[in-house]
């Protein structure tokens, strides 16, 4: 199965790897939007976000910050009625507002979501490529390795994009202004200014690709087995793809719980001039989350979580993979050309 694996990525081009992952990216975001954008909703009608509130929205791929403008003014976080449950409430968005609030906040979305997946995707089947050579095609511990050097590269490349966005979407800059406030921004605080947030970022995704990849890579090559394929189908890539989406998920949510306390105390620190009162570190925070709830607090939100990552992580993956067999067989049949 490594050896097949490995015979598929070579034939393949960074370019192509490039686009199985970018359409992987858009096709799992027009998936998951729907589900974030109705958890968002369901929330905000028992605590409605006041101008300036921050919250953290993902769409199963990444995370992003939104801070809102104004309490009813976007379709992300308006509140147009009374909601019973998830279905409920996808029938009457659909109803009231029509079928495309449902895809409202896509494009920012895809803006950060494509290049972080390409990146991401890329890196680590390059990696895995370069690691076969140096440890042996048949080394378990290749996919942890490419999974968590992966994650941290695009994690660390996109982190400043993400605080531009935020800010955009926030103050409404001009190129001209942005450029100020950054620059500003740097002269003061520093080049790390640029990066905050990223800890905890890295402490889930680091530790939830290491996780992901090796038991996909696992669960991948035993149902190969089982259903006597020499490479994986939709099928396959599908369902390894939940279940180590949804084991990773469930083994870093209290990071998760973490990442989203740092990420909304950050920016509500910045647009409502609220100071900071917690600058501890990870696990400072862990405790105190324990002192107040709990260990149930440390994984609050799992059941949400898990309805986003779970499917975002099958549907990217078998996207992916089935892009990469495509363009492996065409790739294939122009060699095969005299």
């Amino acid at each position: 199965m490594a050896e097949m694996s490995n015979i598929n990525i070579q034939k393949l081009t960074i370019v192509q790897q490039a686009i199985a992952s970018c359409c992987g990216a858009i096709i799992t975001s027009l998936f998951v939007t729907p589900l974030d954008v109705i958890k968002t909703r369901l929330q905000t009608q028992n605590n409605p976000f006041h101008k300036g509130k921050c919250f953290v929205s993902s769409n199963g791929l990444m995370d992003h910050v939104y801070v809102c403008e104004n309490g009813d003014s976007k379709a992300r976080y308006k509140k147009p009625g009374h909601f019973k449950g998830t279905l409920d409430a996808f029938v009457k968005i659909i109803r009231i507002e029509g079928i495309k609030s449902l895809w409202s906040g896509l494009s920012p979305t895809l803006i950060m979501a494509v290049p972080t997946t390409v990146i991401y995707f890329t890196c680590y089947d390059q990696l895995c490529e370069a690691l076969k050579n140096r440890l042996g095609k048949h080394d378990e511990h290749i996919p942890a390795i490419a999974g968590s050097l992966s994650r941290f590269n695009s994690a660390t490349v996109v982190s400043p994009l993400e605080l531009i966005r935020t800010q955009m979407q926030y103050r409404r800059l001009s190129y001209k202004q942005l450029y100020l406030l950054i620059s500003t921004k740097v002269a003061v605080d520093g080049w790390s200014s640029l990066w905050q947030g990223w800890t905890s970022t890295i402490l889930r995704d680091v530790p939830f690709s290491a996780m992901y990849w090796y038991n996909y890579e696992r669960f991948k090559k035993m149902m190969c087995k089982e259903v006597g394929a020499s490479e994986p189908t939709f099928f396959v890539s599908f369902t390894s793809g939940a279940a180590s989406g949804s084991i990773a998920a469930v083994t870093t949510q209290p990071f998760d719980v973490v990442k989203t306390h740092r990420q909304t105390q950050l920016w509500e620190s910045e647009t409502l001039k609220i100071p900071q009162r917690d600058s501890k570190a990870t696990w400072a925070i862990m405790r105190k989350i324990v002192a107040r709830n709990g260990i149930s607090g440390l994984f609050a939100g799992i059941t949400p979580r898990l309805f986003k990552v779970a499917p975002a992580c099958a549907i990217m993956i078998s996207t992916y993979e089935y892009g990469k067999s495509f363009f492996s067989h065409l790739n294939e049949k122009q060699n095969q050309r005299p």
